[in-house]
Formats: C-alpha cells, sequence, structure tokens
C-alpha cells in the first residue's frame, strides 16, 4: 500500500531539481571562479547526488511499508 502523501513528495522533489537546475543558480555557482577552478562541476554532480539519493530514500520507504 502506498503512502497518501507519495505524489506530493515527489512532486516537491521534482521541483527541488527544476531550482537546483535553474539557469540562474547555474550560473551564479559559475561566477568568479577562484584559481582558475571554476565551483559549477561541483555543484553539479552534488546537486545531482542529491536529487538521486533523495529519490532512492523515497522509492524505498514507499517499498518498505
Amino acid at each position: 500500500m502506498t503512502s497518501p502523501r507519495i505524489k506530493e513528495r515527489l512532486i516537491a522533489l521534482i521541483l527541488l531539481a527544476l531550482v537546483l537546475f535553474s539557469p540562474p543558480l547555474i550560473l551564479m555557482m559559475d561566477r568568479n571562479p577562484e584559481a582558475g577552478l571554476s565551483r559549477l562541476p561541483l555543484y553539479l554532480f552534488l546537486a545531482w547526488a542529491l536529487v538521486i539519493a533523495l529519490a532512492a530514500w523515497l522509492m524505498e520507504r514507499q517499498s518498505g511499508k
């Protein structure tokens, strides 16, 4: 049996991913690189990892009930 709020949580996860990967936020991470290194690849990897981890946690929680 699925949780009654699973759809709302999945929609919230999608909205979080949209915010994390929105162009203004990505451009903000790409400005003023210190010592010639851009923070953009690190930001993209961490944001991607967060979304994947939250999705996995949410789906595991759903299947465990």
